[in-house]
């Protein structure tokens, strides 16, 4: 999205489970939908504080690209699917190059017919 004196942006959405499958799941589930316009999958290990314990472990973190319009609807569909009971959902804008800024903008219209 085009912002001030020629800065472009692009809005990004995050979270973490813990399976490879179910970050790829729910990788490919925004991207299918066309809510966001790329997702990045990538291993991470974690510490938290979980049931007043500290806990720590493997996790993969999915990034989203999208738009600010699409936001809403990309976590309407993700945290149904989320295994998490309560699940990390992180989002903000970026400044982006206008041409990675538009590619974003045009591949998050509507959902493809299959």
């Amino acid at each position: 999205m085009p912002g001030p004196a020629g800065v472009s942006f692009v809005a990004w959405a995050s979270t973490t489970v813990d399976s490879e499958s179910a970050a790829h799941t729910l990788a490919q589930a925004g991207v299918k939908a066309r809510f966001a316009a790329c997702a990045q999958v990538e291993k991470i290990h974690s510490h938290y504080w979980w049931d007043g314990q500290l806990q720590q472990g493997d996790e993969w973190r999915i990034t989203w690209k999208t738009t600010p319009q699409r936001l809403t609807a990309l976590q309407l569909l993700l945290m149904p699917l989320h295994p998490y009971a309560l699940p990390q959902w992180l989002w903000g804008e970026s400044q982006a190059s206008p041409a990675y800024a538009a590619w974003v903008a045009s591949e998050v219209g509507a959902p493809l017919q299959v």
